[in-house]
């Protein structure tokens, strides 16, 4: 619609002269590098314009007698003149059209005359472009209050700081975190998303904030650490890179308290993990807990930041994918992302430790190998979970060595306890009943409340390593999906049990433009950290 306007407009000579705008063009050569608005929709926007002028061109010159019947019409026909240019519609008309453009398009469009520089001061066009483009309704009448203009927050806050928003992974060496961007009132703030204490999986996620931005200060934005108990103080973001900004606090002796490290310490451990040292009696889970305090503390809020997507849905996914909080032994409940792929799950860790550290692959489930459970009384049997399971495990082997010679695999008898189903029919199948389910004698968890019913298993493996992520390797586990927001796994190497529920805060800006685009940001995850 811009184009067909600035085009019409100009066509029109409602525009400034062609010398004038050949001098404009080249006073504003020297000064793109201060635009506020992307390059990318600057050059969207001249293909557009020229696409329209060609067409417009020929409209035009059709002769004499065609640019006359447009504008003056039949001259025995009653009623008002049609209008000659989009300068002779009414000024509530042009504000609705200048309304339904996009924000970054206004700024061009009030380059083309003085009539439509003055049409888009008008309040209504860019509080418009706040609430549909930010999500902003009420927020916005609390600028009355404190005598800020739409147009200032578009053009000053939200526009400049809009590709921070949605959700980052911080590079916090191996424990990596979840940090979500959002307009939040009049301010953008960056919170730093934290797993309920442990082992409450199944309790909300807790937030800090880090960062955020306002414009107290009409002339501009103003940007400030949150981090540390003494209240906002000076900070910086710098934007690396595409999908990459940074983060600096200009004054970190605001993160210091009186007591020095020791109370540093005691006040972090009380506010990450909801109890004191003396409360935790396992001498290497104190020790995990003291060198991660010690690790995270010394960035000073000073983070760089990359962009993560939410996985794509599917309608054959077995579940919805999205965001996990799980229970990880001594580490504590850790963050991790389930998406589908054909017929494999993935979890992948957002928040990791020093064993498995963050974007790693922690789960990989084979959805064709579904595991039939026996009845409660062999299910307490870790020797005959072992069995089931490792016997799929086996023939999942043997599928892959065979992959070369389908006419061995397909002769080859599917071990007891597995179900034969046709590849992928096992996760497109959502009408399974609910069946008992109790964890063996001897398995660890740490979270007795767990469901005593699920409604599919599935044979799957787990990653685990040694401390520093040393001698990784995948081991055969038993994935149990018990509803549509919980799943366990049980590592049959550990003896041990993770329960994981979802995450079901509203996470906007975030979801992936492409299924393409979101398994090349879990390639890159993963390396980061390997």
């Amino acid at each position: 619609m811009l184009s067909r306007m600035a085009v019409c407009a100009r066509l029109c000579g409602a525009g400034q002269s062609r010398r004038c705008r050949r001098r404009q063009r080249h006073s504003q050569a020297d000064q793109d590098s201060d635009s506020e608005m992307d390059m990318d929709d600057e050059e969207e926007e001249e293909r557009i314009v020229g696409r329209s002028v060609s067409r417009s061109s020929s409209c035009h010159n059709s002769g004499p007698s065609g640019a006359a019947g447009l504008g003056s019409g039949d001259s025995a026909s009653a009623g008002p003149p049609r209008p000659q240019s989009l300068l002779d519609l009414p000024p509530e008309l042009l504000v609705e059209i200048c309304s339904s453009l996009p924000g970054t398009a206004l700024p061009n469009l009030a380059l083309v005359c003085k009539k439509f520089r003055q049409i888009l001061n008008t309040e209504t066009i860019w509080r418009r472009r706040c609430t549909e483009e930010f999500g902003m309704s009420d927020d916005l009448r609390k600028m009355e209050i404190v005598g800020m203009s739409s147009r200032d927050l578009y053009v000053k806050l939200l526009h400049p700081y809009r590709h921070i928003l949605g959700l980052w992974q911080p590079d916090i060496g191996p424990y990596g975190g979840l940090l979500n961007v959002v307009v939040d009132g009049l301010f953008i703030i960056g919170w730093m998303y934290l797993p309920p204490h442990d082992p409450r999986v199944e309790d909300p996620m807790r937030r800090r904030p880090l960062f955020r931005i306002h414009l107290w200060e009409k002339n501009k934005a103003t940007i400030e650490c949150m981090y540390g108990h003494k209240g906002p103080h000076k900070g910086d973001i710098q934007t690396v890179k595409k999908d990459e900004f940074s983060t600096k606090c200009n004054q970190t002796d605001h993160h210091r308290m009186p007591g020095g490290r020791q109370e540093e310490f005691r006040t972090w451990l009380q506010e990450e993990w909801g109890r004191t040292l003396e409360d935790i009696f396992h001498e290497h889970m104190q020790e995990l807990i003291l060198m991660k305090f010690i690790y995270t503390s010394q960035y000073d809020n000073c983070l760089t930041y990359r962009r993560i997507y939410l996985p794509p849905c599917l309608p054959s996914d077995l579940l919805k994918p999205g965001l996990f909080k799980g229970t990880y032994g001594s580490h504590g409940l850790e963050i991790i992302m389930l998406s589908f792929h054909e017929a494999k799950a993935k979890a992948t860790k957002l928040t990791g430790d020093p064993n498995v550290p963050a974007g790693q692959l922690t789960l990989e489930i084979d959805l064709n190998c579904p595991v039939r459970l026996p009845n409660l009384e062999h299910q307490r049997s870790m020797e005959e979970l072992s069995r089931l399971v490792l016997g799929v495990h086996e023939e999942a082997q043997r599928g892959l060595q065979a992959r070369d010679a389908p006419s061995e695999a397909a002769e080859a008898p599917s071990p007891q306890g597995a179900e034969d189903v046709e590849p992928g029919a096992a996760a497109c199948s959502h009408t399974s009943e609910a069946q008992p389910f109790v964890l063996p004698l001897g398995v660890m968890t740490r979270n007795e409340e767990y469901p005593r019913t699920c409604k599919k298993c599935f044979y799957g493996t787990g990653l685990i390593a040694g401390h520093g992520f040393t001698s990784p390797e995948r081991t055969p586990g038993l994935f149990v999906l018990f509803d549509d927001d919980r799943f366990g796994f049980i590592w049959l190497e550990l003896k041990s049990f993770s329960l994981y529920s979802r995450l079901t805060d509203q996470l906007s800006h975030a979801q992936a433009p492409s299924m393409e685009r979101f398994e090349a940001m879990l390639r890159n995850m993963q390396s980061w950290t390997s």
